[in-house]
């Protein structure tokens, strides 16, 4: 069975992820900085929880309609990969 790709630009992000605390932004479940640009990721396939404070390349796509109201841009994240 083929999984479905989600639309959207492709992109790949290396650091550590963390889980959202308290932020302006209300979307995403974590986040990652990757040249110290931070994203905000979310997942429907994967548990992200699984990958908090470790290394890690990110691959998914950017979600359209993001970043809001200053916030950062929005990633569906496809594999996680352990750096």
């Amino acid at each position: 069975m083929m999984r479905k790709i989600p639309d959207g630009d492709p992109i790949t992000l290396t650091g550590m992820i963390s889980k959202i605390g308290m932020t302006t932004f209300q979307y995403g479940t974590h986040t990652i900085t990757t040249n110290g640009k931070l994203y905000a990721l979310k997942s429907s396939s994967l548990v992200l929880d699984t990958y908090i404070d470790k290394q890690a390349i990110v691959k998914g796509v950017k979600v359209s309609g993001y970043p809001l109201e200053g916030g950062p841009e929005l990633v569906e994240v496809i594999t996680v990969v352990m750096n």
